[in-house]
């Protein structure tokens, strides 16, 4: 076996390993929530050292950004799924497939927005606008509801539109309060929603 075939199995088993840490991350955090995870499980469970952990993804904040990068964009994906003919009902389709995201996801959803990084370092500016990049997927129905909004005013509303579903769905489902079965809060999210828009002059879905 030459070098050039060397470096390129070193490459997959690499990339194999990366992998697998990551998966193992995500079901940690997935079943059990962030503050469960520990580098030591993960390194035991993928059946390597610790340092080789951290060889991988330069520390341990390394891994759950990984993760979280992974849930935002499984996130925006299912969230750009949502039909764009009807702008009214976009927005209740964004909502909706938010909580039904949430339900599913809902450690991995709060690791993303949970997670603080080592030292106090900033976060990440990729993820940031990748989140950003996900609440603004309310501004296109919002620009055919408001043509008269400047668009300072239409990036506000919809990232306080955003933020609001969010905290509707997050204390919701909260398990440590009294958790709202996912049918009652998708009839909150649409009696919310049916006030804020008609609050803005926007006739609501009905």
């Amino acid at each position: 076996m030459n070098n050039v075939q060397d470096e390129s199995l070193r490459d997959r088993k690499k990339s194999r390993r990366r992998q697998q840490i990551v998966e193992i991350a995500r079901s940690i955090i997935a079943t059990k929530g962030l503050k469960s995870l520990k580098v030591r499980d993960v390194a035991d469970a993928a059946g390597c050292s610790v340092g080789s952990v951290y060889n991988e993804f330069g520390d341990f904040d390394g891994v759950i950004l990984t993760v979280n990068r992974e849930t935002v964009k499984e996130l925006t994906v299912r969230l750009g799924q949502v039909p764009a003919e009807d702008p009214v009902r976009q927005l209740y389709g964004l909502a909706a497939t938010y909580l039904e995201f949430f339900a599913e996801h809902a450690n991995l959803l709060r690791s993303l927005f949970e997670h603080r990084m080592e030292d106090d370092r900033p976060y990440p500016d990729d993820i940031l606008q990748m989140v950003m990049d996900a609440f603004a997927l309310m501004h296109p129905p919002l620009v055919r509801l408001l043509p008269n909004a400047d668009d300072v005013q239409i990036a506000l509303l919809s990232r306080t539109l955003f933020s609001a579903v969010h905290g509707i769905i997050s204390l919701g489902l909260e398990e440590r309060m009294v958790a709202v079965p996912p049918q009652m809060l998708r009839q909150q999210l649409d009696q919310f929603l049916d006030a804020h828009l008609a609050g803005l002059g926007i006739v609501p879905v009905r």
